[in-house]
């Protein structure tokens, strides 16, 4: 069974030239994109005051930072993809399973920025025919069983249509285009933050709402998924930054390009939509947490126009660099002598489709607290596994030629380390509980109803308090599991067997 192809490969040392200077860029382009706006307007939208807001974002992107760089690690030393990485600890095999879950995910985030692609232009076309939201058409029952407009399922089919022809063209026929879209989406995010300057009246008043939280328990109880969904939203990327390091000229390079490009960018851009969703309370009477709903409020048509026009530009060119690599990787990964990288980036954008990604986003609480924080509850497991096993188990020595072929030390039984499975189901289902009272409306609805009656004097019963704890749990989701799978699969792991043959030579210590 061939365990390689070309996207798998290590990646040899005359092609390992990026410098810090690429890292920080790279950061800088992945960063600057619209859920990054969503995620902090979010937070405003919850009920955070802007400092809040700012100490969320930047406490979470300081801590993701810190799995980020030491998975980033291998990638520098062996020039190894994140599915070829995941084989040492899961096995040969049975890195399919963190593989296929981290491709889910990166499917998930395709269709999000798909579908904010396509309502761009779906609000370009409302400010040239304003009259087309009143249009009917035969698609109007799917329409609504899927829970959108005609225009908009035909906007987002657009857009999807589009990425994939980039993707079956190969995505190197867009990297002119790449370089722009970082600069229009800042220019974007300043602009609307100038307009809000001078619309609310200088930033005193546009940060000037209080938190809407009357005590600390209240703030903390918010503040706590919050910080998780900040660490998950980049929880995908510290899994499989090997993709990205492996083509490293040193660790230093990796390292400094990184701690420069990821936290400062991520709090620099928050920040706007922070500022400008602090704003639209006075400026709409209501919180207006989606940047492509408020520019399609602030000018007329021709800004609109121009505006939507950018965003769907450099929603394309983000998308297809951010979404596409990994989990074309990744599906490779199942079957590498059958499943190409351009296949693989067809099924991600199959998959992005039939998951109605608008329904991720239709809330700030849904983007927050049910896509972001349950998700990391799949892939903080896999953070703690991998590293565990790669710094602690192996002391960071890796026998590349086995992990490219059956029968050597990544073997396990049958191509699987059982181990590994175990802890990563573990570490999932300690989450699934809460997850559930957050996702399942009737239930949320029901938790949060028994709980104002307990409040109120009704006694509450062994139930409640289980309930509770399992909310609790979940809201450290990421954490929880990241520190549960990995203490458990160094406790079951034995010791003594997990030290390869031979090192290879590698561009850094």
């Amino acid at each position: 069974m061939a365990l390689t192809n070309p996207d798998l490969a290590p990646t040899p040392p005359s092609a390992r030239t990026w410098t810090a200077k690429h890292y920080a860029a790279l950061w800088v382009g992945m960063s600057v994109c619209i859920p990054t706006y969503q995620l902090a307007s979010g937070l405003i939208d919850g009920g955070m005051s802007w400092w809040q807001a700012i100490l969320c974002v930047a406490l979470g992107n300081t801590i993701v930072l810190v799995p980020m760089l030491l998975n980033a690690h291998a990638g520098a030393k062996y020039g190894i993809p994140f599915p070829v990485f995941a084989r040492a600890s899961f096995g040969v095999l049975g890195a399919n399973v963190p593989a296929l879950l981290r491709a889910l995910v990166a499917c998930g985030w395709f269709g999000i920025q798909t579908w904010i692609g396509g309502h761009s232009l779906y609000e370009l076309a409302l400010a040239v025919s304003p009259s087309l939201k009143e249009v009917r058409t035969p698609l109007e029952p799917v329409t609504a069983l899927v829970g959108i407009t005609p225009g908009e399922l035909l906007c987002f089919a657009i857009f999807w249509l589009v990425n994939l022809w980039f993707i079956l063209r190969g995505t190197e026929s867009i990297k002119w285009l790449e370089t722009w879209a970082a600069p229009v989406l800042i220019a974007t995010g300043l602009g609307l933050l100038a307009w809000a300057w001078a619309k609310a009246g200088g930033f005193g008043p546009m940060l000037s709402a209080p938190s809407r939280f009357l005590t600390t328990g209240e703030f903390l109880r918010a503040f706590a998924p919050g910080l998780t969904a900040m660490v998950g939203f980049w929880a995908t990327l510290s899994l499989n930054i090997p993709d990205f390091t492996r083509y490293a000229r040193s660790q230093r390079d990796q390292r400094v390009g990184q701690a420069l490009g990821l936290p400062t960018t991520m709090i620099l851009f928050a920040f706007i939509g922070i500022a400008v969703t602090s704003a639209t309370p006075l400026l709409f009477g209501e919180t207006i947490w989606d940047p492509v709903v408020l520019l399609g409020r602030v000018g007329g048509p021709m800004l609109t126009l121009f505006c939507m026009l950018a965003l769907s530009v450099a929603t394309l060119t983000t998308n297809l660099a951010a979404n596409v690599v990994s989990p074309a990787n990744d599906f490779s990964n199942l079957a590498p002598s059958r499943i190409s990288y351009r296949a693989g980036g067809i099924l991600t954008a199959v998959i992005g489709a039939l998951i109605c990604p608008w329904k991720l986003i239709q809330a700030s609480e849904m983007y927050i607290f049910t896509w972001l924080v349950g998700y990391s509850a799949l892939l903080g497991p896999i953070g703690g596994i991998l590293i565990a096993d790669y710094f602690l188990l192996r002391r960071m020595r890796l026998d590349v030629g086995d992990l490219y072929r059956r029968g050597g030390i990544y073997e396990y039984r049958g191509g699987v380390n059982w181990i590994a499975i175990l802890s990563l189901a573990v570490g999932v289902a300690v989450n699934v509980p809460g997850f559930l009272l957050e996702a399942v409306k009737s239930w949320k609805l029901a938790h949060a109803a028994r709980w104002e009656a307990i409040a109120a004097g009704a006694a509450a019963t062994g139930g409640d308090h289980l309930r509770a704890a399992f909310r609790g749990i979940y809201d450290y989701a990421w954490f929880v599991g990241f520190l549960l799978s990995g203490a458990l699969y160094l406790a079951l792991s034995p010791r003594g067997a997990t030290k390869p043959a031979a090192v290879p030579a590698s561009p850094g210590p």
